[in-house]
């Protein structure tokens, strides 16, 4: 149709990018692609926690007729799990991402992000009204720069304020700029599309030492790290240092939804400005119930995370035809650039009946197209080996 043409261009930009993104349905090849790290999905581990009087749906938002006793309760168990005071579920981790940050950081507010931070982060962020700047991936010298470039510029809005501006008119809170900014730095524990880990503890003291709020999106670190999968700020014994911290559970947690854990007033500062909270329909009892035995579950999964490290070292010990990245998670990353050559060697290890996927530009920076390959405590040693001796020819 005519009127469509506009669509038809920009997907044919995609095709002549070599980069046009299709759906594909699951097959029965080895999966090494999907993000049920510990095998919670596919080993049906959850099976029999859901009753036939749990509903399928909510009703409403929570602030209308959504809201109910057992997401109140499984909120609580999962903030008691995670060492915080309280929490808030959201729909989706990007849901969560999105509305902690388009809400929580005000006008004359900073944040400073990762520059390898989620579409999910971006997103949120550029629907706040702060000033946002990406530092280096993982660069704690490039983040100590921007923090002191803040200071800096805070001193002198202070001054100016203090010269111009009469005592008694106070400080404009909702336009051109507040003397009393917050800093929040936000980033991931574990990089979905790198596999790294960031510095926490670095960052932490940073944020210390300069008054700035931290923000961490636990996504790929629930359930994989910690004693009992609580994710890295926990493991790292931090969880007092950050200001918010977003765990997914569509991930390792096998479920749907994520929530963000932090103060009772965080939790109720949401409840009241977050808009993918309060526009959105709640979800239904039958994936809170499931969401409540994953978390009681997570604990009792230390053989699943033990094998999943042990196949971790298994493939980072192995050499390969191609450069990879320094990994020690489940995402383990080789790098193959350009996007019809990284598409080739997926299609080859496909036809070996090995789930990988290629990730693109502009997914990733153009030149730096990747496998991003997942390991999982259910693959095989056989699998791996598979996978590893595919990866050996160019």
């Amino acid at each position: 149709m005519a009127q469509e043409n506009f669509l038809n261009r920009k997907l044919e930009e995609r095709k002549a990018q070599d980069a046009l993104r299709r759906l594909r349905l699951p097959d029965g090849k080895a999966d090494f692609c999907s993000n049920d790290y510990l095998g919670v999905v596919t080993k049906g581990l959850l099976a029999g926690a859901v009753s036939e009087d749990d509903a399928h749906g909510s009703g409403g938002s929570r602030l209308l007729a959504g809201n109910y006793a057992l997401i109140e309760a499984v909120e609580k168990t999962i903030a008691d799990f995670h060492g915080a005071e309280a929490g808030l579920i959201y729909n989706s981790g990007y849901d969560a991402n999105l509305g902690v940050l388009s809400c929580v950081p005000q006008r004359g507010d900073v944040v400073l992000y990762d520059a390898l931070s989620h579409a999910s982060i971006r997103d949120g962020i550029r629907l706040s009204f702060a000033r946002a700047y990406a530092f280096a991936h993982n660069d704690l010298g490039d983040l100590e720069r921007r923090l002191i470039a803040e200071r800096g510029e805070k001193k002198a809005m202070i001054g100016a304020e203090a010269g111009h501006a009469p005592e008694s008119e106070g400080r404009d809170r909702s336009g051109g700029g507040s003397a009393v900014a917050n800093v929040f730095v936000v980033t991931e524990s574990v990089f979905s599309m790198d596999g790294d880990q960031a510095p926490l503890a670095g960052m932490a003291a940073l944020c210390r030492r300069f008054g700035a709020r931290l923000i961490v999106d636990e996504a790929h670190g629930t359930g994989i790290i910690g004693e009992k999968g609580e994710g890295l700020v926990q493991a790292m014994g931090l969880e007092g240092d950050c200001f918010a911290r977003i765990h997914t559970f569509g991930k390792a947690v096998g479920c749907h939804g994520a929530i963000v854990v932090g103060s009772a007033l965080l939790r109720d500062f949401l409840i009241n400005f977050s808009r993918s909270f309060i526009y959105t329909t709640a979800l239904p009892p039958v994936s809170i119930r499931a969401l409540g035995a994953a978390y009681a579950l997570l604990p009792r999964l230390n053989a699943e995370r033990e094998r999943l490290h042990r196949l971790i070292e298994r493939f980072r010990s192995a050499g390969i035809g191609f450069e990879r990245l320094d990994s020690r998670t489940p995402i383990q990353v080789v790098v193959v650039p350009g996007n019809e050559a990284v598409k080739a060697v997926a299609d080859r290890l496909q036809a070996a009946g090995l789930d990988v996927r290629p990730i693109l530009s502009p997914t990733v920076e153009r030149g730096r197209e990747r496998l991003r390959i997942v390991l999982h405590a259910f693959n095989t040693d056989e699998e791996v080996d598979r996978l590893i001796e595919g990866l050996q020819k160019k």
